[in-house]
């Protein structure tokens, strides 16, 4: 198994944001992105990539993040990710998440290889695999993932049938089933592949 070198996330002279996204990839809702400030003081945090970890576990670490650190939480509209493409999307709901902090001088660490555009007040530097590499943006992942799960599991009750707390909006066998059988709903992503070519002129079922 491959490892990653840790961050060094404390070197900075400010106090540190960890921003991440989740739901890039999938076929349906909205992607969501948070962001959390951990204490600098506390030398070793268990954190690690949300995906690394059962839902159980992320569950009680999403509530112990929440209750003891700076965190929020924003997202970007399915018709967001259809006009903008779910890369500058996913920008945009991790603008979203570090502006409603609202700790403008922070340095924010960004998962991934972009920066977050149009970020102003704030320092920038990008993390690749950054939820395995840096606490904060750990942690961001695992509240960023609990959030949207929940959101889509409430998306199960408005639009039945679709199975959405069973495959949360990704791309597995099921859903692509579903779509096939019962065609796009309200809140999936018109533009991706998997999608487009289920809808009709009548658009997305209701």
């Amino acid at each position: 198994m491959k490892t990653y070198e840790p961050f060094e996330w404390r070197n900075y002279k400010v106090p540190v944001i960890g921003v991440d996204e989740v739901g890039r990839g999938c076929l349906a809702g909205p992607v969501f992105a948070a962001a959390v400030m951990l204490d600098l003081d506390i030398l070793e945090y268990p954190y690690t990539d949300s995906k690394k970890i059962s839902e159980k576990q992320r569950n009680i670490w999403s509530d112990e993040i929440k209750n003891k650190f700076i965190w929020s939480v924003a997202f970007a509209t399915v018709e967001e990710i259809d006009e903008l493409n779910i890369l500058n999307a996913s920008l945009l709901a991790m603008n979203r998440a570090v502006v409603a902090l609202n700790k403008p001088g922070s340095h924010v660490l960004v998962d991934g290889n972009q920066k977050i555009k149009n970020l102003e007040g704030y320092e920038q530097t990008t993390v690749v695999k950054g939820d395995l590499r840096a606490s904060p943006i750990a942690a961001a992942s695992i509240v960023a993932k609990v959030a949207r799960d929940e959101h889509i599991k409430k998306m199960d009750e408005v639009y039945p049938g679709y199975e959405f707390s069973k495959h949360k909006g990704y791309a597995t066998s099921l859903h692509k089933e579903v779509i096939k059988a019962k065609g796009p709903s309200p809140i999936h992503r018109l533009s991706f592949k998997g999608v487009k070519e289920f809808v009709t002129p009548a658009g997305p079922a209701l």
